[in-house]
């Protein structure tokens, strides 16, 4: 495009498809001036339209021959497309002339082929058909002579040579031999079944039994139905005499006369195995069946005399012995026809294990006894509940029997032979809501057994002298590894009575409870053991109590009790250790008495008062020497060198740990009072005032000093830094400071469990001699009282991230079941509420403490 006025014209804006030729105009023609160059502008287009003409009449003459090039192309390839049909329709049609002139080469050729194949297949038919006639005439002349093993043969042959024939049935001839063939065996079923009966009516069964067994291969050959029907006939004969003697006499058919039954039947058996057994072939199992006969008619004989026993007009029920009897002898028979017919044929049995075979027997008659089950389950209630007392009256150690770390109590291991003979035969009876029953025995009589034999065992019992009869360690010992036994085959025996229960019944089957209070045995144990210890080193409390602890001038070596309390601990407990078996029991023994100990020093530093800061210093470095004594306790019986469990040193550690808050407060003077005020805030660290005056009294300052003292330390308590203090320290609190060294002072809860509370363990306020007399009442007030004492929080309780911690714990209050108002009265828990408790400090005895190696009471393994 030419130039326009110092412009070009846009050729895009030209081939544009809005293109306005308007605006286009006036973007040349912008200005008047540029009206002269129209003349220019006007011969540029007309120009620039000529090119266009040219260019486009170029591209149509282009366009015009190249189409003409394609047409002649098209055409051409028409042209050879029909050329190339033609030569296929000749190809197919020489292939098809080509097949024609084949097929009449090869005409004759088929012709003989398929002659040959039919000819063969005429030749076989008839040869079969030649064999099935000539097969069918010899039968009927062998079963006209009764010769059966010629019979038995022939039969199967005929029948395979009658199947080739079924094609062929619409022919006349072969319909009629078909016919004839089954009317045959019609024939030879009956004649068999009528040598069976004639010879058994005449009784010529010896000079016959030959045939008879030749005429049972007859049968098996006729089929399954003949086979059944014979075996059916021969059940129903021998059984008879059975029906007609059992079912006709009301004496007979009794449940008295079942033992008659029985013996009748093996006297049968015994006829079968002697006369009758060479006549049927093995593989039939008529003995089975017959066996399986008379169980299914005894059953039914026996639901409707139980139902008539049942609905006695007298009024009167089952006679409970006579059922038990006669459920023995069925059970007994039951078992005698499992052992006899159970053999290597069954599917996999040999492979199964004696609970996964499926009996052939099982219930088959005592099936009708199932309903009327729930005697026999209250005469296992009665037979326990006669044990109890019995077992009671027994000691722990026989005097026939010498004792080892290892033995338990052999009431206990009778009591659950009892229990598995009585669930295996329970289990075979019923293994439905029968079972379930017999669980609640169970778990009714371990509860008593805890409570009326072991529990007892551990409490003081009337000698008719004074004091009353204390356990001594050995049966002490017998107690825990008995109450241990008890837990683990406890949970034993609920896995055996949820295999052997229907599926839907499971859930309802639960014993933990029967094993948590086994467990809380054998805690109660333990802190009977310690109680020991307890005993022995109250003489060097004592001395601790009457030391000067205010008029120390400076620290020396360890003061002279702690050598005694160390040597009285260790002599105690290596002779306790050296006969508790089982390491776990061994490490809380040891775990308890450091508890011991711990809350027994802080009971008795209230005691002291007044304790100087150089007293409070030598108790620090008692505590430490006790400390190290009580990490070697744990190996006083294991080779020397032998490292404690770091478990063990830790719980050591913490334990004695809880007294270094009070005696660091203790070690600052009076004076500057500030730093008294901080000591207290920073070891102590609670907000109570009454906490705050036991720690000015334990270090003797006068009252009307405290006055002081106390508003300050309310100053400082409110600044803002001590404002998530706790409210009042768990192990002051439940201290009260004595007015002397042998008077006042701690309250001291008598329940056993209280032994690991430090109120418990505060001796101000114990006879100065121990009084056996009273321990075994500790003991039961204690379970009676409930787990309240054993999670009183004690001293030192309060210490956070602490094993004690889980142990100090009170029971949900919602798990207490209360007592009634007469009970509370007279103070005596009902059984109850003392298994309750039982189960209860079992609970918290099997909790993880401080590196038991898992579970406490878990089977398998030592846990410390």
């Amino acid at each position: 495009m030419p130039h326009l006025n110092g412009e070009t014209a846009s050729l895009s804006s030209l081939d544009s498809a809005d293109y306005d030729p308007i605006e286009h105009l006036n973007a040349i023609f912008s200005h008047p001036s540029t009206l002269s160059s129209v003349p220019k502008a006007s011969r540029a287009l007309r120009v620039y339209q000529y090119e266009l003409d040219h260019e486009i009449a170029a591209h149509v003459q282009q366009q015009s021959t190249s189409d003409v090039d394609s047409v002649k192309r098209i055409q051409a390839a028409k042209s050879d497309l029909a050329e190339l049909f033609q030569k296929v329709e000749g190809v197919r049609q020489r292939a098809i002339e080509t097949e024609e002139a084949i097929t009449e080469m090869t005409a004759d050729i088929k012709r003989l082929d398929n002659t040959k194949k039919n000819l063969t297949l005429s030749m076989t038919a008839l040869k079969r058909l030649q064999m099935l006639t000539t097969a069918y005439e010899q039968l009927r002349g062998l079963s006209s002579s009764r010769q059966y093993r010629e019979c038995a043969q022939l039969l199967q042959a005929v029948i395979q040579l009658m199947a080739h024939f079924k094609s062929y049935r619409s022919i006349d001839q072969i319909a009629t031999l078909s016919r004839n063939v089954s009317d045959l065996q019609r024939e030879m079923l009956e004649q068999v079944c009528e040598d069976f009966e004639v010879t058994f009516a005449k009784g010529e069964i010896g000079q016959r039994r030959g045939m008879l067994s030749e005429a049972c291969s007859v049968m098996d050959a006729l089929g399954d139905n003949a086979r059944s029907r014979l075996i059916t006939w021969y059940c129903n004969t021998q059984l008879r005499e059975y029906r007609q003697l059992f079912r006709g006499s009301e004496e007979a058919g009794s449940l008295d006369n079942i033992s008659r039954r029985y013996s009748w039947f093996k006297r049968m058996l015994k006829t079968y195995d002697d006369e009758h057994s060479p006549m049927f072939p093995s593989s039939w199992r008529v003995n089975e069946l017959l066996a399986n006969a008379f169980c299914e008619s005894t059953r039914e004989d026996f639901k409707g005399i139980l139902q008539r026993s049942a609905r006695r007009a007298d009024g009167q029920t089952l006679d409970v012995d006579l059922l038990l009897s006669c459920l023995q002898e069925t059970l007994d028979f039951e078992h005698g026809l499992e052992r006899r017919f159970t053999n290597a044929s069954r599917t996999s049995m040999d492979t199964m294990s004696s609970d996964e075979k499926l009996p052939v027997f099982s219930q088959a008659i005592s099936e009708a006894f199932e309903p009327y089950l729930s005697v026999w389950v209250e005469a296992q209630d009665k037979n326990l509940s006669t044990m109890i007392p019995k077992y009671r009256a027994q000691p722990p150690l026989q005097p026939d029997e010498e004792f080892s770390p290892q033995m338990v109590i052999s009431s206990s291991t009778e009591l659950f032979s009892f229990y598995r003979l009585t669930l295996a035969q329970c289990a075979k009876l019923s293994p439905g809501a029968r079972l379930v029953e017999l669980t609640k025995i169970f778990a009714k009589y371990l509860d008593q057994y805890a409570q009326q034999i072991l529990l007892y065992y551990v409490s003081e019992r009337p000698s008719g002298q004074t004091p009353s009869k204390t356990p001594n360690i050995e049966d002490l010992v017998l107690v825990l590894n008995t109450a241990d036994y008890c837990f683990s085959t406890s949970t034993q025996l609920e896995e055996k009575i949820k295999s052997r229960i229907d599926h839907d019944l499971k859930s309802s089957i639960d014993l933990q409870s029967q094993a948590d209070a086994f467990m809380g045995i054998a805690s109660a144990t333990v802190r009977s053991l310690v109680r020991r210890v307890e005993v022995d080193i109250e003489p060097t409390w004592r001395e601790m109590r009457n030391t000067g602890w205010s008029k120390m001038e400076s620290v020396g070596d360890q003061s002279s009790y702690v050598a005694e309390m160390l040597q009285r601990i260790k002599s105690r407990a290596a002779e306790i250790m050296a006969i508790v078996y089982k390491p776990r029991y061994q490490r809380a023994f040891c775990d308890n008495v450091v508890e011991l100990t711990a809350n027994a020093f802080i009971a008795n530093i209230f005691q002291c008062k007044p304790i100087s800061e150089v007293g409070a210093e030598q108790m620090l470095l008692d505590i430490y020497v006790l400390k190290k004594g009580f990490e070697d306790l744990i190996n006083l019986n294991t080779p020397p060198g032998t490292a404690p469990p770091p478990s063990y040193v830790k719980r050591v550690s913490q334990s004695m740990s809880r007294l270094d808050p009070i005696l660091k407060t203790l070690q600052v003077r009076p004076s500057p009072p500030e730093a008294l005020v901080q000591a207290y805030l920073i070891h102590i660290a609670d907000k109570s005032d009454a906490n705050f005056r036991k720690i000015l009294d334990l270090k003797g300052i006068r009252k009307q000093d405290q006055p002081h003292l106390v508003e300050l330390f309310q100053a400082h308590r409110s600044s803002p830094r001590n404002k998530n203090l706790q409210q009042s320290s768990p192990q002051l609190t439940p201290l009260v400071v004595g007015g002397s060294a042998g008077s006042g002072g701690v309250h001291i809860p008598t329940g056993i469990g209280s032994l690991s509370s430090a109120a418990s363990l505060s001796t101000s306020n114990l006879p100065g001699r121990f009084d056996p007399s009273t321990f075994g009442s500790a003991i039961m007030t204690a379970a009676r009282d409930g787990v309240d004492r054993l999670g009183t929080p004690a001293l030192g309780s309060g210490i956070s991230n602490t094993p004690a911690d889980s142990r100090m714990t009170s029971p949900p209050p919602q798990n207490r079941r209360p007592q009634s108002p007469d009970a509370v009265r007279e103070g005596v828990a009902a059984p109850g509420n003392l298994n309750e408790n039982l189960r209860n400090i079992g609970k918290f005895f099997k909790r993880d403490m401080g590196g038991f190696g898992g579970r406490f009471g878990a089977r398998g393994g030592d846990d410390g």
